[in-house]
């Protein structure tokens, strides 16, 4: 499927009201289950699973099972191809102006809850190189904003995020809990002030691979606060299109668009 297929679907998913509805349920409340979304929309269950079945082959929702639960996440990454394809060269500056409005009002209103960050990309690479990507920390400091990932990535192993150099300072760090290379990675991840044994938030990595592109998931649960939510928020859709530009073009992210996502 190429690029404009893949448009073709997400315009047809949000062509719907319906669909339009279950997407600003999950944007004010993520993570909900299929139960929670009917009775919030009053809506047949087989109506509503059919609905969000075709969101998820839009890939603009990410669904997430813990058991026999199933939790419905949004997925903006295609909105937000989008809108780098069709309005952002347009009208940058005013439509910026009018987001960040939008954002402070909308924030206002928000209630003190932290849901699970969930985030889908699709990298064409395979699913070892973007395994080593994501663990060579040689690679990390090309794509993360100058920043280094260092760990053996054993379980039980320490994961430091470092200043500038392999052996620069960290203020972030985490324990490895799961490695399956080169399709699952799970590890803590909490300021380096808090002692490895308390509990942090949690960082998965699932790779999928599919005809020469991975479907990369990154979900980060257990958030603790509001600033941490914040800054993960802002933070993993920036690391994650400098990892797919860093793989796919062997470029780096302009600095400017770190600059964006720390504005």
């Amino acid at each position: 499927m190429d690029r404009d297929d893949r448009f073709d679907e997400v315009f047809k998913a949000l062509a719907d009201p319906t669909r339009r509805r279950l997407l600003d349920a999950l944007r004010r409340d993520d993570g909900q289950t299929v139960g929670q979304l009917c009775a919030g929309i009053d809506m047949a269950r087989q109506s509503v699973t059919q609905h969000l079945d075709l969101l998820v082959a839009a890939n603009l929702v990410t669904v997430v099972r813990r058991g026999r639960e199933r939790r419905s996440y949004l997925n903006p990454e295609p909105i937000h191809a989008i809108q780098r394809r069709w309005i952002r060269e347009f009208d940058t500056p005013r439509l910026d102006a009018l987001a960040a409005i939008k954002a402070r009002a909308e924030e206002a209103d928000m209630p003190e809850q932290f849901p699970d960050f969930v985030y889908v990309t699709y990298i064409s690479a395979s699913v070892e190189a973007v395994w080593s990507a994501l663990t060579d920390p040689e690679a990390t400091l090309a794509y993360w904003g100058g920043k280094a990932n260092v760990s053996d990535y054993e379980v039980g192993a320490t994961w430091t995020h470092r200043e500038g150099s392999l052996d620069g300072e960290h203020h972030i760090w985490g324990r490895i809990l799961e490695a399956d290379p080169p399709r699952r990675l799970v590890h803590t991840f909490q300021p380096a002030a808090q002692p490895l044994d308390q509990p942090g938030s949690v960082v998965t990595f699932d790779l999928v691979p599919a005809d020469g592109v991975v479907q990369l998931t990154v979900t980060h649960t257990d958030l603790p606060d509001r600033a941490t939510y914040d800054g993960i928020a802002g933070g993993w859709p920036t690391v994650l299109a400098a990892l797919k530009t860093y793989l796919e073009t062997g470029d780096r992210l302009p600095d400017a668009a770190w600059r964006l996502a720390h504005a």
